[in-house]
């Protein structure tokens, strides 16, 4: 579709752009942006090219209103040399590209062509994610294995996943439990085999794991997630079910033994109730495969080898006290107390616990904040100094929660407090920067790295902190100049332009026009009458 409301572009791109050759079926035209946008109603389209400047709606209005209704409309602008700055305009509102006045055919073609490459490249991805689908839709296999690759990553773990998973794998109701089975070669990184041996092995390892486990019913979810490591999930089996599958334990570790001369170690874990259980499941399984592994190769792991407070241990110190480090330092406090509830729930729950190990797990958790958080300042030290005497004091398991729960408290208050005031005096900075550059056209990446910040961070930073993009902030400070510099009627109003930083009087007016509701000569003309009444 073709928006201008100059006939004599309409008539020239329709008659005399061959249309065909480039692709296309011939164009419908309209003559206002409000004739176009009810056109558009009725009628998708692939291509709109429009005219910039039109009375009434203007084509960046038009554009806004088309994008929002077609997403992957593809824009052509037509512009002014005198109107280049609406460009910018133009392409913030999603305009792919834009052609000069007077319009050269050749330019308009060459642009209409890459459109249309464009056009075949998003319907070529539009094509191969239905076949994407339809092959996963197909391949219940593949589909098994990304849901046991996620949830043994923690990412299927909602109800909302669950449920998606549920219809696609029609997964059926847990009745006698969850257990996740591991089997791993050993030594597979560091056997001295050449990449295309070790892609060989971990090909071959697959096939004799599913030869093995062929013959043991259809309610096993199997899932390759690495080379050297197959996750079995097992559901819903019988006693005989599971001696079966046990009995493939050996089967399996004899025939990667014989036929490529490598051992596997195998997991077996405890019986799970659920689906959420899964990824608990899997670091135990792992934990004591690990711990096997320390005597010898080839074994088979199961739950009742698994030592409860060596896990916990490690989980505290691999996996709970990191992620609390770092959600400290991000300064995420609902995500920080959340997971102190999380590691209190692992270290004080369920079996009965000595106040000792309590104690010792509150000595353990302080000198790993002060350790990975660096609080090596004089006061902080006395006020560690002091928490370590308020734990040796502690003389219940309550106390010691609340010590630990205050340290973390003091921590996320004082360095947000102090994050806060650094960005609040940073972006100040910056703003009067702005200001006072106001009639320089600074990028956001150029203002990013004269204040060494990231240009992304930069941008989240300063909405943040003054409610308005970078963008929008220059603007507003470029026409709050303009109106104390349109108050002095010796200065021409191009010139106003000029000193605010705008090179081109026809988007000053718009730009004018669209914060403040007038242009300026009617903002200058209202002030001019205003002090003529005050004079009076």
């Amino acid at each position: 579709m073709i928006v201008d409301d100059e006939p004599s572009n309409v008539y020239g791109l329709v008659r005399y752009i061959e249309w065909e050759s480039l692709g296309y079926e011939q164009p419908m035209t309209c003559e206002s942006g409000e004739e176009a946008l009810e056109l558009l109603k009725g009628t998708a389209f692939d291509v709109l090219i429009s005219d910039v400047s039109m009375p009434e709606m203007s084509g960046i209005e038009l554009v806004a209103y088309a994008k929002r209704m077609y997403p992957q409309l593809q824009v052509l602008m037509i512009s002014g040399y005198n109107e280049f700055e609406f460009v910018r305009d133009a392409i913030d509102v999603g305009a792919q590209a834009y052609v000069l006045k007077p319009l050269k055919l050749e330019e308009v073609a060459s642009r209409l062509t890459s459109l249309r490459v464009t056009l075949e490249k998003m319907n070529a991805i539009k094509d191969q994610t239905r076949e994407l689908e339809q092959k996963v839709s197909e391949s219940i296999r593949v589909a098994k294995e990304r849901f046991v690759s996620d949830l043994i990553a923690g990412i299927a773990q909602t109800e909302e996943m669950l449920s998606s998973w549920e219809r696609l794998l029609e997964l059926p109701q847990m009745e006698q439990g969850l257990r996740v089975i591991v089997f791993g070669l050993d030594h597979f990184l560091t056997s001295g085999q050449e990449a295309r041996e070790r892609v060989v092995l971990g090909g071959l390892f697959r096939k004799t794991i599913d030869i093995g486990l062929s013959d043991l019913g259809s309610l096993l979810f199997q899932g390759q997630t690495a080379p050297d490591e197959i996750v079995v999930l097992e559901l819903n089996a019988s006693p005989e079910e599971r001696a079966r599958m046990e009995k493939q334990f050996s089967f399996i570790q004899e025939m990667v033994l014989e036929q490529y001369g490598s051992t596997v170690t195998v997991g077996c874990s405890r019986e799970g109730s659920g689906w959420g259980e899964a990824q608990l499941l899997y670091k135990e399984v792992r934990f004591m495969m690990a711990q096997s592994r320390l005597i010898a190769d080839g074994q088979i792991a199961r739950f009742e080898q698994l030592d409860s407070a060596g896990f916990k241990d490690y989980r505290l110190r691999e996996e709970l006290m990191p992620k609390m480090v770092k959600l400290m330092e991000e300064g995420d406090a609902p995500g920080v107390s959340g997971h102190m509830q999380s590691i209190f729930d692992l270290v004080l729950g369920q079996e009965p616990i000595s106040f000792s190990h309590v104690q010792a797990f509150g000595m353990s958790f302080l000198s790993e904040l002060i350790r990975a958080l660096k609080w090596h300042s004089k006061t902080e030290g006395e006020i560690n100094i002091l928490m370590w005497r308020r734990l040796l004091d502690c003389s219940s398991t309550l106390q010691i929660v609340e010590v630990l729960t205050e340290v973390v408290d003091r921590y996320m208050t004082e360095d947000q407090h102090d994050q806060l005031n650094q960005q609040r005096s940073l972006i100040r900075r910056i703003a009067v920067f702005i200001e006072e550059k106001v009639k320089e056209n600074w990028t956001v990446k150029q203002l990013a790295e004269q204040f060494n910040l990231n240009a992304s961070y930069l941008s989240v930073l300063f909405k943040k902190e003054m409610g308005i993009t970078i963008s929008d902030y220059v603007q507003e400070t470029r026409i709050k100049l303009a109106r104390e510099l349109l108050q002095d009627p010796s200065v021409k109003i191009y010139e106003v332009a000029e000193q605010v930083g705008i090179q081109t009087s026809a988007y000053f007016t718009y730009l004018f026009k669209k914060i403040v509701g007038c242009t300026p000569q009617e903002y200058r003309n209202y002030h001019s009458k205003e002090e003529g009444r005050d004079k009076r």
